[in-house]
């Protein structure tokens, strides 16, 4: 009887610890953070010239980027994307480097929500920014640069109160048209159009324990 109720207390200690921790982690919001992501990337149709398309998964996509929150609903992030993507079946042979760097503005509505757990946080991120579309192989004189719109998606996991793991789903929308080429085959490799991307990451909290509010 007496090691039950040792034990009954025991769980109730790590509960109560649990509960503590659970209550840190819904106040921290880093000032600033560091965030590193891999995944996979879709590039649309229209960015190509007719009779060429990509494999509808593409790897890898890198992201890597830099946030600072001015409160612990909202700040701003910049960041920079590498994707790659080649042909699909029954397209002519084609691999292109895709690249972006954007600056975005950060909103957390965590705090709003209410019913997500301690140590989960979503943000939401948007933002205009710069494309380059590099293809490789002999085919560089296609190469394209261009705006975006980025608008994205992600999902915090706390780890602890520095390092958290998330997933980031995101649109890169161009701004511009793909320029007719004539032949077609001229422009093989040429893409300014949009992507979907996928990442799964790590963030890193570079301020230590100093909070936004």
């Amino acid at each position: 009887m007496k090691l039950n109720l040792k034990q009954y207390l025991f769980l109730f200690s790590l509960l109560c610890v649990g509960m503590h921790s659970n209550a840190q982690f819904s106040k921290a919001t880093s000032k600033w953070k560091a965030l590193f992501a891999v995944g996979f990337n879709y590039p649309t149709t229209d960015g190509f010239v007719d009779g060429t398309y990509a494999q509808s998964v593409n790897f890898p996509t890198v992201n890597i980027g830099v946030q600072h929150m001015f409160k612990r609903a909202y700040g701003v992030k910049l960041d920079y994307g590498f994707n790659r993507f080649k042909n699909d079946d029954g397209s002519p042979e084609f691999k292109i480097n895709y690249s972006r760097i954007n600056a975005q503005f950060v909103f957390d509505p965590t705090e709003y929500l209410g019913f997500l757990p301690p140590r989960l946080r979503t943000i939401l991120h948007a933002g205009p920014g710069f494309s380059f579309a590099k293809p490789l192989g002999g085919l560089e004189d296609n190469k394209q640069s261009y705006l975006n719109l980025l608008g994205g998606l992600e999902l915090h996991y706390a780890i602890n109160e520095k390092v958290s793991v998330y997933t980031d789903v995101a649109y890169i929308y161009g701004l511009t048209s793909l320029d007719e080429y004539d032949p077609p085959i001229s422009g093989l490799g040429a893409f300014n159009g949009s992507v979907f991307n996928v990442t799964f990451g790590i963030a890193v909290s570079l301020s230590g324990c100093q909070y936004c509010d």
